[in-house]
């Protein structure tokens, strides 16, 4: 089980440095007015989406399922503390999905949004990864 601990923690900071770093691209992209940046921030925006940080997301609910299912459940289920988690995991995922809004409206150049804007979507996952860090190492409930 503890490997499994581990690559699940291995994906999740894969999956987090996307989700701290693709809302600050998205700061840089917002800024850019130029042709030649556009269409950079558009690769680096889609490889990071698309070849890290949804990989990452899966791989570490394929692991965190698996230690559901393999003990953590049996265990835990009568915590709190595991269900505060899992609904933090369930927001998360819903801002990994904007990100991929916000990718493809910048990919068909239809960014609603001002640089100002991911400034503040760029804080949210600090609030994910403290919350469930918390969450996962003290269990308070």
């Amino acid at each position: 089980m503890l490997w499994l601990k581990a690559l699940h923690l291995i994906f999740m900071v894969t999956w987090f440095a996307g989700l701290f770093y693709l809302p600050r691209l998205y700061v840089y992209h917002a800024q850019s007015f130029d042709q030649i940046s556009n269409e950079r921030f558009k690769v680096m925006e889609r490889k990071l989406f698309f070849g890290i940080m949804t990989p990452g997301m899966i791989a570490t609910f394929i692991f965190g399922i698996w230690m559901l299912a393999g003990y953590a459940w049996n265990l835990y289920s009568a915590s709190g503390w595991l269900h505060a988690k899992l609904a933090l995991l369930a927001l998360m995922l819903v801002y990994h999905y904007y990100c991929g809004v916000w990718l493809f409206d910048f990919k068909h150049d239809r960014n609603q949004h001002s640089h100002i804007f991911y400034r503040w979507m760029n804080e949210v996952p600090v609030l994910f990864l403290v919350g469930i860090i918390i969450l996962a190492v003290v269990k308070p409930f």
